[in-house]
């Protein structure tokens, strides 16, 4: 059958239609999305405004149109932490709802890690052993470690790429006294939650989601998306801490003309690396290995799971 996704998260409105059944991959057969930048135009009471409102909807709105266009007989809308944390999202919701006929369900940032987990032990297998799951988005960073397919532990800090440039970062170039308090308050959220992790001993494998991860692990020396998903592509620390004061030193411009980088989100990369390196360092990660699957991929096998049962 042909599912749908739509997923409104926190940097872009993302509808992903995929021909699937219970106990297949799932095939990617559209995509469709629009880049809002949600987690970077909330206004001083930590709401929606009007005019971001107008234009989700608008986006929305081409989502459904296109899913009913290309025959999803099953759509799945969510959205994640933008407008979980925006102080308006019951109008929002209800706008959304009202205006489009989308009823998005609003994800937890556990179910965020949980879900996203599940797609990175599918897509590794279970060869993998425990799995290390790191997942930056524009609004947060997800982390989840297990053996299983559902993980022994699962949080969210709020450390987006978008949310902290938008917060922390406002220079172009940032100014560095900014760049170095961005750094440690990074540092201190990834830090409270690293106890909880080690307890269940040292990772077997470790993945990390995400376009920020993959635009960094790109300019670090990792394969082109062109040369395709089954291409291994890793993220070393140690590049990663050379890239991080040369991403320093540029504007949004200058990052946009690196490779794989997009203009859309140059101007967030630095604030995501400064994540990703912290995370990297603070839970011992020499290396990394990139996983072509997240949320929107967990999602379906989700539903596959629960189809599947019925």
């Amino acid at each position: 059958m042909r599912l749908g996704v739509l997923d409104v998260g926190s940097n872009t409105v993302h509808l992903l239609v995929v021909d699937a059944h219970p106990g297949a991959r799932p095939l990617p057969a559209h995509s469709h999305k629009a880049e809002l930048r949600l987690a970077q135009i909330l206004d001083d009471s930590g709401a929606i405004d009007p005019d971001g409102i107008g234009k989700l909807i608008d986006v929305v709105k081409e989502c459904m149109q296109a899913a009913e266009d290309k025959g999803v007989e099953d759509l799945i809308c969510f959205a994640t932490s933008a407008v979980r944390e925006a102080s308006n999202a019951d109008d929002v919701l209800t706008r959304v709802r009202e205006d489009t006929g989308a009823g998005l369900q609003v994800l937890t940032g556990e179910e965020e890690a949980r879900l996203t987990f599940l797609a990175a032990r599918r897509w590794f297998g279970w060869s993998a052993g425990k799995l290390l799951v790191l997942d930056i988005g524009g609004g947060s960073l997800e982390i989840a470690y297990g053996i299983d397919e559902e993980p022994d532990a699962a949080v969210s800090l709020p450390l987006g790429a978008g949310r902290l440039t938008a917060a922390w970062l406002p220079g172009d170039p940032p100014d560095p006294d900014a760049i170095r308090a961005l750094r440690r308050h990074a540092r201190a959220e990834i830090a409270r939650t690293v106890g909880e992790f080690a307890r269940f001993g040292t990772p077997d494998h470790v993945v990390a989601t995400s376009k920020t991860f993959r635009q960094l692990a790109r300019i670090a020396g990792a394969a082109r998306s062109t040369e395709g998903l089954y291409v291994q592509r890793e993220l070393k620390r140690e590049s990663l801490e050379a890239w991080v004061p040369r991403l320093a030193g540029m504007t949004a411009a200058q990052r946009a003309e690196l490779p794989g980088v997009s203009e859309g989100r140059a101007g967030q990369l630095l604030a995501g690396a400064l994540v990703a390196e912290g995370a990297m360092d603070l839970f011992g990660v020499d290396k990394l290995e990139i996983c072509p699957w997240a949320l929107r991929e967990g999602v379906i096998l989700r539903r596959l799971d629960h189809m599947g049962s019925v």
